[in-house]
């Protein structure tokens, strides 16, 4: 792959080259002359798994990982032409971390019509979680809810059930939901959009993680009520209590869920709410606005 796109690149004449990710940059021998697509701030996922890290052996793994990983990616940044982060949160946060200044963020986008209710949907679940349920925050994210957010739950509402849509469901995932009715693993689906219409209520219960969850834009397009931890939703541009509902705690998360479940007024609300700010702001003509201009700001320039 290096060698093909350095043929590529020694051959043809391209006004920008974007590294997405910094999982690519490997592939890249002048990083000098690339804008690099920073998804996440990586060093801060394993610095959070060694935050939320009960075990001391796995603790001690996790703040080695966060070592390594700041010093490459420290090392990539400093490399690139310019750094494009999906929030001003991340972009502040690499600065400070990596000692760079040409950084600039860019929201996230959606595609707010392929996401945009079609009329009345099949109620399928209460509660849903969408997501890749290989990547380590999600699986966290849901054993937690599992075990210390959903017997609350359910303490007030006994029948709420509870879908968790995404591929590869991790082990950790398919344990937890051993003995429980009503909650259901999915694997992986071919379109997302049927779990989340037929849903009243997504959560978001990321306590480990970086850049900004798409999800959380995809539920609000969606027209489904988003329940987020603060964590799972940084990044994000919102209003607590108008377009989402933020909780930290077990009881809290719990005690919104439960909120949003029974009042239909306050659920339609938030969901109408969300629905507009997507439109308004997230489209991905609105996005692409600000990504192709600082595209044109950092154009390589010809020998």
């Amino acid at each position: 792959l290096r060698r093909k796109i350095g043929a590529l690149i020694a051959a043809e004449h391209y006004d920008a080259i974007v590294c997405d990710f910094l999982a690519a940059a490997p592939n890249l021998r002048e990083l000098g002359q690339c804008v690099l697509f920073q998804h996440n701030v990586e060093t801060t996922i394993w610095q959070r798994h060694a935050e939320q890290s009960r075990s001391l052996l796995k603790r001690l793994f996790f703040q080695m990982q966060a070592g390594k990983m700041e010093a490459y990616e420290r090392k990539i940044c400093r490399a690139a032409k310019h750094v494009i982060a999906v929030s001003e949160i991340d972009a502040c946060r690499m600065k400070r971390m990596f000692g760079i200044e040409t950084v600039t963020s860019v929201p996230t986008g959606v595609d707010v019509e392929y996401f945009a209710p079609r009329g009345p949907a099949p109620h399928l679940s209460d509660i849903v979680f969408c997501g890749s349920m290989d990547w380590l925050p999600n699986v966290d994210a849901c054993v937690y809810f599992l075990s210390e957010v959903l017997p609350l739950i359910r303490d007030k509402l006994p029948g709420a059930t509870f879908t968790i849509a995404g591929r590869s469901p991790d082990a950790k995932v398919l344990k937890a939901v051993q003995g429980l009715t009503g909650v259901y693993v999915t694997g992986k689906v071919e379109d997302m959009r049927p779990y989340l219409w037929g849903s009243k209520i997504s959560v978001v219960p990321i306590r480990i993680g970086g850049g900004t969850r798409l999800k959380i834009y995809e539920c609000m397009a969606a027209g489904v009520p988003v329940v987020s931890t603060t964590v799972g939703a940084e990044g994000l541009r919102y209003e607590d209590g108008a377009d989402i509902v933020l909780a930290d705690d077990p009881s809290g998360i719990a005690a919104a869920c439960v909120r949003l479940l029974t009042d239909d007024a306050a659920r339609r609300a938030i969901a109408h709410n969300a629905l507009e700010r997507a439109r308004r702001e997230f489209s991905w003509e609105a996005v692409s606005r600000e990504f192709e201009v600082i595209l044109e700001n950092n154009r390589i320039v010809s020998n």
